[in-house]
């Protein structure tokens, strides 16, 4: 991970094992391509404590594999330090920015930018649905998403 004097950015779902791990191993690998990885520190969170310590979900980690992504993480819950060590802070949907802007509210000293994910979406879809309960397919949507979005947050924070 880059020092903290570089850009930040932190990827929240609720579970910590599907869509957030899956745009932040998409943003290291657009972020590692461009040669910017140095410049960034890149993580995932969970809203939730459902999931803590788990991998991600096999079907995004699989979802990752066919597309050459590499997926390394461990899932962990926000911290009130996240709201301090973050620029930026991006959920998925609705009930996750809820959740932040909650969780914000009690931190003193919050510096991050909270965003939905998909506010930097090309198709304008703001909405990163949970695939948990989906298919395969629910996955790579998820990873399209992703792809786009983070494409668009990449270009808009070089």
């Amino acid at each position: 991970m880059a020092a903290n004097s570089g850009t930040s950015v932190l990827f929240v779902c609720l579970g910590n094992i599907c869509r957030s791990p899956i745009a932040e191993a998409v943003f290291r690998k657009m972020a590692t391509d461009a040669g910017v990885v140095d410049k960034w520190r890149i993580d995932s969170a969970a809203t939730s404590t459902y999931e803590i310590g788990n991998p991600p979900d096999h079907r995004g980690q699989a979802c990752m594999k066919r597309h050459g992504v590499p997926m390394r993480h461990v899932a962990r819950q926000v911290t009130k330090e996240d709201f301090i060590n973050f620029q930026y802070i991006l959920g998925m949907d609705d009930s996750n920015m809820s959740d932040l802007k909650r969780k914000a509210n009690s931190v003193k000293d919050c510096r991050a930018k909270i965003e939905l994910l998909g506010s930097y979406d090309p198709q304008k879809q703001l909405i990163i649905k949970d695939p948990y309960y989906g298919s395969d397919e629910d996955f790579e949507k998820v990873f399209e998403q992703c792809m786009r979005c983070c494409k668009v947050f990449l270009e808009s924070n070089s």
